[in-house]
């Protein structure tokens, strides 16, 4: 992939399949791999990956039913090689989880509109790499303060004293929450209900 150009599908076994590169079906794929409900609860973790390569294939190409299925594999890692921009990571390093698209939404908004100097939920579409892009530009706003306090809290860092009352003041937003099930939900309510 180009980074001077925005790619609009992948080719698999010599097969152009075009994709849906809105902003808003790359977060619905990353939702759903985040969805403690996409899978059975007693699901081993071989059916997990094939439910969560099923689904972004589903969600971002256009003629999903026209792929084949020996070629999911492929596609999905051209896919997310597509959600990645391109960008490889170091595999070596285990994954540092300081956001949410889900829970941050409400920070990361502002922060991208600000970059983009217009409401990106009004416009009827957006690449998804030009919103990533928008995303990697967010300077000093709320969503970059928030990131900076889980950094240092992940690291066991001391926080200045208004990074402090800022955390208890802010708990809400900057605590990342885990995903229940609805399983898990109903649980919690019930015991709630009883409390």
């Amino acid at each position: 992939m180009s980074a001077w150009e925005l790619p609009t599908s992948i080719t698999v076994d010599r097969t152009v399949y075009a994709i849906r590169t809105d902003f808003r079906a790359v977060l619905d794929v990353l939702a759903a791999m985040n969805d403690p409900d996409l899978f059975l609860p007693d699901a081993s973790d071989q059916e997990k990956a094939w439910v969560q390569i099923d689904t972004a294939l589903q969600i971002l190409i256009e003629d999903y039913n026209k792929l084949p299925t020996e070629n999911f594999f492929d596609a999905y890692n051209q896919l997310i090689d597509f959600i990645d921009c391109g960008m490889k990571e170091d595999s070596n390093k285990p994954p540092v989880h300081l956001m949410d698209w889900e829970q941050d939404a409400q920070v990361i908004i502002p922060a991208i509109n600000r970059v983009q100097g217009k409401e990106i939920r009004s416009l009827p579409y957006l690449h998804w790499w030009t919103f990533l892009g928008a995303y990697m530009e967010i300077g000093d706003c709320l969503f970059s303060q928030i990131i900076n306090i889980r950094q240092k809290k992940q690291k066991h860092q001391k926080l200045e004293k208004w990074e402090q009352e800022f955390y208890r003041n802010n708990k809400a937003i900057i605590d990342l929450h885990r995903k229940l099930s609805m399983e898990e939900k109903t649980e919690k309510d019930a015991i709630e209900k009883w409390l």
